[in-house]
């Protein structure tokens, strides 16, 4: 089967297929290089994703990935970084083994398809001119004939004829031999071209022209051949990378293996545990007896002894406050009406009741009642921009429950541990190059080194003194943890307030500050009193509630019971807590007055942040 044989007279669809092959080559070229750029596309998109989601360094989301079930997420995105890398080879290799190779393969082969058919239009138009000289050669001899023809038969009628002379007669003989011997002439002439013309016609049907074709003809089955390899390496590259991505898959199945509910749940504990002990039972207070206020040692006061009254707060000494008891939250259950607010006047103005409404009288309830009263009732939510962080802790991080300081300190040690083995590390290696220097001195002069090495050991010194500090805050917080027992749970409730930065938490399940403290003082009273300066002394830095909108009085209030503030009617005051069902809301005229006033008195404009929040 070859071409040349069997295709000698397709010269021009063989140079139509050959062309349609090359754009099928070509063709398949931008098919691969589309499929790099996806690949490539892909492995960038992977990456960011990746990169999007990974944790922000000295952000909180650092400390959530300490959990398994985080950490096998971390460890899914860092293979995902590795799966994205594997696109991209997959893209290098065909970029470089098939796009780069049939490119450079498309040129040559253009050139040589050029060259072939260059040859073949050669050949042709040589058989073509061959063919041109015949025909001239034909159309000569045909026409030398035809003249000897025409110059015989006037010879011949002038000899025939008695009236021409005889010299007539023999310049007709002699012209018609003439014309004879141009036609022989003519006729050799003619057999000559012939004969030359049918060697090179069947040289180039039967040696040239499949020659050619032949080239041409295996230049196409290469170019095929080409193809084919082209696409097994384009299976390949992807072949190749299978065994990694099914590695990455399967760190990401290990990954996921690898999380304990058990594990996470304890560091929960290890995260938010406060080392505080749950209050006792509250006592039972006798009203059969003499009014006298009493209060149970697990509400409000931990007894130290026997014979000590109860604490009382009021002057300079520290009052007691409720663990996770903010102060707005006890400020508004010690100070607002715990009586049903009045009704709104009959009357269309204020003005037809001489003095205007009053405010509800009572007597004030004990202050175990308050504290009853905010255990069962629920919780508030205040906006983030209430909380507050006041800037850095103290030191010894004393603003931390105990369980949480005692865990700071112990990073905090650790951390200064690492320190001084890092110092001792560059001391002994500068150690080792002074005595180098000092058994070469031509390498270099050891009194050099001495001041690093002074440095260095001051160095060790303070943080040694660092370590020993928090080391000695350790043993005390150690110390003083809690034991559980019956007695500490009857006896828990009260912890000291030792730092002055309390923070408004934003929590939905109860009130806490998590970074409060506590301290034991007490104070010997026979009657409890509780000021708001004293509160204020406790929190000196608490920023106040935030308004959430505004009110406009409707009548007249004179708010005479203590936790209510009088208002006058028109006047433009802010909302700082809505009504929770009780009857009163809470406002503030300026950063010194605010209090209850009841609902019904008031038209409450809320913000619309507010009411979002």
């Amino acid at each position: 089967m070859s071409w040349g044989t069997e295709l000698w007279d397709q010269f021009d669809n063989l140079e139509k297929h050959t062309q349609w092959g090359i754009d099928v080559l070509e063709k398949y070229i931008k098919f691969v290089k589309e499929r790099t750029e996806i690949e490539l596309s892909y492995a960038k998109q992977l990456r960011n994703l990746s990169k999007k989601y990974q944790p922000k360094k000295n952000s909180k989301e650092e400390e959530e990935y300490r959990y398994t079930s985080t950490r096998a997420f971390l460890a899914t995105l860092n293979e995902m970084n590795d799966y994205a890398g594997q696109h991209e080879v997959i893209s290098e290799n065909m970029t470089s083994l098939i796009t780069g190779e049939l490119t450079r393969y498309v040129q040559e082969l253009k050139q040589e398809r050029k060259s072939h058919f260059h040859d073949g239009r050669k050949a042709q138009q040589h058989i073509e001119t061959c063919w041109k000289q015949l025909e001239a050669s034909k159309r000569r001899f045909e026409r030398d004939c035809k003249e000897a023809d025409r110059a015989q038969q006037y010879f011949e009628k002038m000899d025939a004829d008695i009236n021409v002379t005889k010299a007539d007669v023999e310049k007709a003989r002699q012209q018609a031999q003439l014309r004879h011997q141009m036609a022989e002439d003519s006729k050799a002439e003619y057999s000559s071209t012939l004969q030359k013309f049918n060697s090179e016609q069947h040289d180039h049907y039967y040696t040239h022209i499949p020659n050619i074709f032949q080239k041409i003809q295996e230049m196409e089955e290469r170019r095929i051949v080409r193809i084919g390899e082209s696409m097994k390496t384009f299976a390949e590259v992807d072949r190749q990378v299978i065994p990694i991505i099914g590695k990455c898959l399967d760190e990401i199945t290990k990954a996921a293996e690898s999380i304990d509910h058990k594990n996470d749940s304890q560091l929960v504990i290890e995260a938010f545990k406060s080392g505080f002990e749950p209050p006792g039972d509250i006592d039972f207070e006798d009203f059969t007896q003499p009014m006298k206020r009493t209060v149970s040692e697990s509400s409000l006061s931990n007894s130290r002894g026997d014979g000590k009254s109860e604490p009382k707060f009021g002057g300079k000494s520290k009052g007691k406050l409720w663990p996770f008891i903010k102060k707005n939250k006890l400020m508004s259950l010690l100070t607002s009406p715990h009586q049903p607010p009045p009704p709104p006047p009959a009357s269309a103005s204020p003005s037809a009741v001489p003095n205007g409404p009053q405010s509800p009288k009572q007597q004030k309830e004990p202050l175990s009642h308050r504290f009853n009263e905010f255990m069962t009732s629920k919780p508030k939510i205040h906006c983030f921009r209430s909380l507050k962080r006041g800037g850095a802790g103290p030191e010894d991080f004393s603003n931390l429950p105990p369980e949480q300081r005692r865990k700071k300190l112990q990073q905090k040690v650790d951390e200064l541990n690492k320190d001084i083995q890092k110092e001792m590390d560059q001391r002994d290696a500068l150690t080792k190059m002074k005595d180098v220097y000092i058994k070469n001195p031509q390498m270099g002069d050891a009194a050099s080194v001495d001041h690093r090495l002074a440095e260095l050991g001051q160095n060790i010194e303070k943080l040694r003194l660092e370590v020993q500090k928090f080391e000695g805050w350790l043993a005390e917080v150690e110390g003083r943890l809690p034991v559980r027992t019956e007695q500490a749970r009857r006896q828990s409730g009260l912890y000291e307030a030792q730092n002055t930065s309390a923070v408004n938490s934003c929590a939905q399940d109860r009130e806490s500050s998590p970074d409060g403290s506590y301290t034991e003082e007490q104070s010997q009273e026979t009657e409890m009193k509780v000021p708001a300066t004293d509160f204020d002394d406790e929190f000196d830095d608490e920023e106040p509630l935030p308004t959430i909108g505004t009110c406009k009085a409707l009548y007249t209030f004179e708010g005479q019971n203590e936790g209510t503030i009088s208002v006058a009617e028109g006047e433009m005051l802010y909302v700082i807590e809505e009504d929770k069902g009780d009857g009163w809301t809470r406002i503030r005229r300026n950063e010194d007055e605010e209090g209850y006033v009841p609902t019904s008195y008031v038209e409450v404009y809320l913000d619309k942040n507010a009411k979002d929040s």
